[in-house]
Formats: structure tokens, C-alpha cells, sequence
């Protein structure tokens, strides 16, 4: 063994003590700051590896009320049921607007539409909103959509890491994601939007039901025209539920158990009055999230959620504090069961494009809903009256049934305030905005939309045409 030999003989007997001092003075720096920075990079890993991995899944034009977890008994969601067995499903979701665009956008940037920009269908966030992907890569993620996420090319504006399959083909988004997953060689924690495009149309012609057996949705006209269009839009809502599935199932194989899932819709099924309108049947979407570990599977919350809230909600799942500035709000004490209540109120918007114009402004409590017609002098129409094919047969119906016609004329004619207690008319049916026992609901609701409206700088049919100058 060799003899222990000082320091002192190692680096010269002739360094004077002073000499000394700074060499061991400058070792300890320089060990103390690799020491530090194996640390903080040994610490920064462990953050990362403890971050979980995201998935969010998005259905297109599907309505709450078609799921069977949802009651629905027509339809066959077993891939729905599977995840709110696993996780919690949420009875009072809401979008922020019954249109695509504005929808997605409002998701995309946790603001409402009018403060991203981007409030009429076909238009995209203004270009000085931060979006979803730079939020979470500033967490440390690698942020990727495939299929519909945003509104078709819009999504290559959003600037994710990786964005693909995004045109309106109802093969190939679900198909990308699964073989994007498993080819997947980032070590980055990840945030992955998957888009279907079912169950918007077109349909299958062919249908896994029997249009005569279906039991008719509220303020359909039951025809068998309608019957058919049903049974094929039910066959589109399995179609949903089937890419769902192969999604769940693909994050589950190559992420592993313990990463959050999210399962929702961009709003309702083209179909009278439910997408470009304010009901429920436009506005309330489908929302599961499962989280293992988190959240107690097969829970359920009633608490009134956003769509908007879900960007803020998972920055804050990352360990990531969301920015005050949002109008999103984050519901991690929902999911983990610390609270049971978020929002007392709902805001929504609806400016369209084209024939689907008709402008209205939406506020929603747990038990009341009043809508404001921002133009009840001109006509409401969309795309459901001016091209599909069961609309002749619900004219015709009118020509001998009463009932028909009212219903054709409750769509076309809307009064410039709509409030409905959805206490005992969930269908919203029964308008009681004339009805002077009910004054004292509607002015504080109008109240409520009002200085929502003014705080996003909002003024109404002011800035519909403004944003219209075609319409001025």
C-alpha cells in the first residue's frame, strides 16, 4: 500500500501557504459547481419523469345526450362506458361556442372567443394569443395533434411539435395516432390531441340500427326521413366510440397506467337546434377523464365545467401554474376530490358563417338558461334546412299537423330573449322570458351576460357586422 502523502507534498512543498489556499479554494468552486449541476439535472429528470404523460380525445359533432353513459339508449358506447368506469365523467360540461372553429379555439387558447379572436366559425385565433402547444412545452412536453384537433389546416397556426391528418377524412386521423404512438421515440413527458371526425357528416349510408325502433329525439319531427338520418348519425356515434377505444387502448399499451386521458366533443350533432344554437343539445358536451391514481374511478361530478377550463386544468395536473389571465379556470380539486363545486355560470357564443350565421350570446346556471337573439328580426337557418335530405319531409308534415309546423316555425323565428328553467324543461320548450314571474331571474342573468359581454369587449350585433363589413 502506498504511504498517505499531504497535500502539501503532492503539489510542491515550495507553495506558499497563501498559494495554497487559492488552489483549494478554486478546486472547491469548480466541485461544488459540477456537484450542483449533476443536482439540478439529476432533479430536473426526476420532474420530468414525474410529469404524466397527456392525452386528449376529441369527438366531432357529438351529443352528450347519444352516449349511454349519459342515459342514452339507442346508441352502443361501450368504450365510453369502459372510461367512466375508470375515471370520472362529468355530467355539466359545456363548449364555449356551438361551432367548430370558435369551439376549438376557445380550447385551444383557455380563451373565450371574443378575446382569442377567433369567434366566427372558419376564423383562426389572433396571432398575439399564446396557444395550447407553447404553454405546455414551457412545462418540458412534446405536444402533437393528429386528426381534427383544430378546425382542419387552422391546426398548422397552433404550432404543435408535430401536427398531422387533419383534412375531413374520417379513416385516417385514428389510424395515424395509433401507429404515431408506437413509433413514438421521445424520452419528453407528452401531450397528445387525437381528433375524430365521427360522428360529423357525412354518415355511413349503411346503418347498425333500425330507423322504425328509435325512440325520437325532443323537437324532432318524427318522420321516417328523420328516422333514417337518425339511425345513420347513431351509427357514427359508434364509429366515435370504436376510435376512441383503439386511442385509449394505444396510450395505455405504449404510456403506460398512470397517464391522464380525456375524452370530449367540440359541440352537438347537426341536427335542428342542436350545433348553431344555444341549447343544451348544442352546447353540453360529453367529458370523461381518467387519471389513475388521482381520481377514484367510476366517480362523477355534477360541478359546471368548461372545455375552456381543461387547458389550465392540465398545466396545472403538470405541476405547471396556469396564468391568471385565462378565462379558463383550472378543476384538478374536482378530479381529485378535494371540491365538488366550480362554476355558478356558463358563457357561450354563436356567430356562424355563411347560411349558419344567426348571432346569439348564451349565459347557463345550473338550473337557468337565457339566451339573448342578438338579430330575432332576421330568419334562423343552417346547413339542416338548407341541405339535408329529411327537411322536405318535415314541411310536408307541417301541411296537415300542427304540431310540425310549430316546430318549423320555433326554428326559423326566435325571440329576442329566451329563458328557460331547466329544472323542469331540460328540453328547453317552454320560453318564460314574458312571463312576469320569472322577471327578476332574467334581469340578473342579463346582468350577468352583459358585463361578460363588456369585459371580453363584446357588442353584440355591433360586432357581428363588424367583423361582417360585407354587412354593415
Amino acid at each position: 500500500m502506498k504511504p498517505y502523502i499531504s497535500a502539501r507534498q503532492y503539489l510542491g512543498s515550495e507553495l506558499e501557504p497563501r498559494r495554497l489556499r487559492q488552489i483549494f479554494k478554486t478546486m472547491r468552486k469548480t466541485f461544488l459547481g459540477i456537484a450542483g449541476y449533476l443536482m439540478f439535472t439529476g432533479f430536473s429528470v426526476a420532474i420530468a419523469a414525474e410529469k404524466p404523460d397527456i392525452v386528449v380525445f376529441l369527438a366531432d359533432d357529438l351529443g352528450w345526450r347519444d352516449c349511454s353513459i349519459y342515459g342514452s339508449k339507442e346508441t352502443r358506447t361501450p368504450n365510453m362506458a369502459r372510461l367512466a368506469a375508470n375515471g370520472m365523467t362529468f355530467s355539466h360540461a359545456f363548449v364555449s361556442s356551438a361551432t367548430c372553429a370558435p369551439s376549438r379555439a376557445a380550447l385551444l387558447t383557455g380563451l373565450d372567443p371574443m378575446r382569442n379572436g377567433a369567434m366566427l366559425n372558419h376564423t383562426r385565433p389572433r396571432a398575439d394569443v399564446k396557444r395550447w402547444p407553447a404553454y405546455f412545452r414551457e412545462a418540458g412536453y412534446e405536444v402533437v395533434a393528429i386528426g381534427k384537433v383544430a378546425h382542419y389546416a387552422e391546426v398548422k397556426d397552433y404550432r404543435f411539435d408535430h401536427a398531422s391528418h387533419f383534412s375531413h377524412d374520417h379513416r385516417t386521423g385514428v389510424d395515424a395516432a395509433v401507429k404515431w404512438l408506437g413509433q413514438r421515440k421521445s424520452k419528453k413527458p407528452l401531450c397528445l390531441l387525437v381528433g375524430s371526425s365521427w360522428p360529423h357528416i357525412p354518415w355511413p349510408k349503411k346503418s347498425d340500427f333500425d330507423p322504425a325502433k328509435l325512440t325520437m329525439p325532443p323537437k324532432l319531427v318524427d318522420t321516417p326521413a328523420t328516422r333514417r338520418a337518425l339511425a345513420r348519425y347513431y351509427t357514427a356515434v359508434g364509429r366515435a366510440d370504436r376510435d376512441l377505444g383503439r386511442v385509449y387502448d394505444a396510450a395505455r399499451k405504449h404510456l403506460g397506467d398512470r397517464s391522464i386521458f380525456v375524452f370530449s366533443g367540440d359541440q352537438g350533432p347537426q341536427f335542428p337546434f342542436g350545433k348553431w344554437n344555444g341549447y343544451d343539445s348544442a352546447l353540453r358536451a360529453p367529458l370523461v377523464v381518467v387519471w389513475p391514481g388521482k381520481i377514484r374511478a367510476g366517480s362523477t361530478s355534477a360541478a359546471m365545467v368548461g372545455l375552456i377550463d381543461l387547458l389550465p386544468t392540465l398545466l396545472d395536473a403538470t405541476g405547471f401554474a396556469p396564468p391568471e389571465k385565462l378565462s379558463g379556470r383550472s378543476f384538478v380539486g374536482i378530479l381529485s376530490g378535494q371540491k365538488t363545486d366550480h362554476r355558478n355560470e356558463i358563457f357561450a357564443t354563436h356567430s356562424g358563417d355563411g347560411i349558419n350565421r344567426y348571432p346569439l350570446r348564451v349565459v347557463r346556471t345550473h338550473d337557468w338558461k337565457y339566451i339573448r337573439n342578438l338579430d330575432p328580426d332576421a330568419k334562423h337557418h343552417t346547413i339542416v334546412d338548407k341541405s339535408s335530405g329529411y327537411w322536405k319531409s318535415w314541411q310536408e308534415k307541417a301541411k296537415i299537423d300542427p304540431a310540425a309546423a310549430a316546430t318549423i316555425r320555433s326554428y326559423h323565428e326566435r325571440p329576442a330573449e329566451e329563458l328557460y328553467d331547466l329544472r323542469v324543461d331540460p328540453d328547453e320548450r317552454n320560453n318564460l322570458a314574458g312571463v312576469e314571474a320569472h322577471a327578476v331571474v332574467k334581469a340578473k342573468l342579463r346582468a350577468s351576460l352583459d358585463t361578460w359581454m363588456q369585459a371580453s369587449g363584446d357588442e353584440g350585433l355591433k360586432t357581428e357586422r363588424n367583423l361582417r363589413p360585407q354587412e354593415k
